[in-house]
């Protein structure tokens, strides 16, 4: 991977639709064969996202933002849910998560002879979950599953993620064992250091993360893909009320670089990464109900995609942020495509930083890159994002008349994921 002065490059916004300085050529888009074999999409919904600790879902149960997109994706395809093969759910906070996931199984409406479990691939475990039943119907273990995710960073708690008091010696007499436990918001600082990444260029990335979403927003363009949520809301005299939640709370309207630029560094003295243009904490679910070609026709399922490729690569855990510009190229490897075949880059904005690398690294036109808004602006709800991501996605191509779209992140301890998806 070679050194990049991304400084070197010209920025335009790409909440106004311009692209990078980047010039990507275009090909025709691939063919790919159809097969009964197919994984395909069936439904792809997700909850509204939440701020963590002061939203609409600071009192929720992880349960009730599950049940709701678990219910959703069996309503709105009308399976038989006793025919569901597996539920996967990706998280990472929660210790006694299965509960939970079952719970909300079972308030969903979805019989108890239906298995479930738990996924954790970090940042990734939503899309992992839909990989997981993907490979699982290409096994033949199964022919209909739902891949989801949840997270409430409002009741996990990310401080104590890693219980240093588990942490073996050998891990500390391991240089590349220890730069695991390396704070995220400093592998961001690295990446800013490594790659000549100004303030400035991460601050703009995050206002047009917000431009784009609020734009998004405005024009109706999350309608399809959100699931309202009811739920209670405790307020700061102790009153609950009962809401219904139905729109997004992290965009704002009219952040610029130069408002953004008057915060301070977040994790570093004299850094670039600040509260402002890094993700934010956020509660919320997503589910992605998946089936073979076959059954989907058998059964009279709508059939909105196809799950072409995945891939997780791993990267230095210093720079962990640079996931996605390792793991893209390998998952259009795998689907025989190039960044130019591709219609939408749904990549997770961790940190601008971080992005900002990876955009240029790989040549993707800022007009590609997260037409709705991303992290930043959206939130990261850790174990939902992949299966957000690809409940953002396939609506955002049929809009467009797109045809393919990537989905990827990067993933802590230095690790990389990227699905390709086809719309149909």
């Amino acid at each position: 991977m070679h050194r990049v002065n991304v400084l070197s490059h010209h920025f335009t916004s790409s909440a106004g639709g311009a692209q990078s300085g980047v010039v990507v050529q275009s090909t025709a888009a691939k063919q790919f064969p159809i097969s009964d074999d197919d994984v395909v999409i069936c439904c792809a919904v997700r909850t509204p996202l939440c701020k963590a600790k002061r939203g609409m879902f600071k009192n929720t149960p992880p349960d009730v933002m599950l049940s709701a997109v678990l219910k959703a994706a069996v309503d709105r395809t009308k399976v038989d849910p006793s025919l569901i093969g597996d539920i996967v759910v990706g998280n990472v906070l929660l210790q006694q998560g299965a509960v939970f996931f079952r719970q909300a199984q079972g308030t969903a409406g979805i019989p108890y002879s239906v298995p479930l479990h738990g996924i954790n691939r970090q940042c990734s475990s939503g899309l992992q979950a839909i990989a997981t039943v993907a490979n699982a119907i290409k096994a033949g273990e199964y022919e209909c599953g739902i891949a989801s995710g949840v997270e409430t960073m409002s009741l996990g708690d990310m401080a104590n993620a890693v219980d240093p008091s588990l942490i073996s010696e050998a891990v500390f007499e391991h240089q590349e064992a220890k730069k695991c436990l390396i704070p995220m918001g400093i592998t961001s600082e690295n990446v800013a250091a490594k790659w000549g990444i100004s303030r400035q260029v991460q601050d703009q990335m995050a206002a047009d993360s917000h431009a784009k979403a609020v734009k998004a927003q405005s024009m109706g363009y999350f309608d399809e893909e959100i699931v309202p949520v009811t739920t209670r809301v405790k307020n700061k005299d102790g009153e609950v009320s009962v809401v219904t939640v139905r729109a997004d709370e992290g965009m704002r309207a009219g952040l610029t670089a130069e408002s953004l630029g008057k915060l301070k560094p977040a994790f570093k003295k004299g850094g670039s990464t600040t509260a402002g243009n890094a993700s934010q904490m956020t509660d919320g679910a997503a589910a992605v109900l998946l089936a073979s070609r076959a059954f989907a026709r058998k059964h009279g399922l709508p059939v909105v995609g196809v799950f072409r490729a995945y891939a997780v690569v791993g990267c230095p855990p210093e720079i962990m942020g640079i996931g996605p510009a390792v793991a893209i190229p390998a998952a259009l490897n795998k689907a025989g495509l190039s960044v130019a075949d591709v219609d939408v880059f749904e990549v997770n904005e961790a940190f601008a930083s971080q992005a900002t690398y990876c955009v240029h690294e790989l040549g993707i036109p800022m007009g590609k890159l997260n037409p709705k808004g991303g992290a930043i602006a959206l939130g990261h709800p850790l174990g939902a994002t992949g299966a957000r991501q690809c409940a953002t996605l396939l609506p955002e191509l049929k809009r467009t008349g797109g045809k393919i779209g990537v989905i990827s992140m990067c993933i802590g301890t230095g690790m990389g994921a990227a699905a390709v998806i086809e719309r149909v």
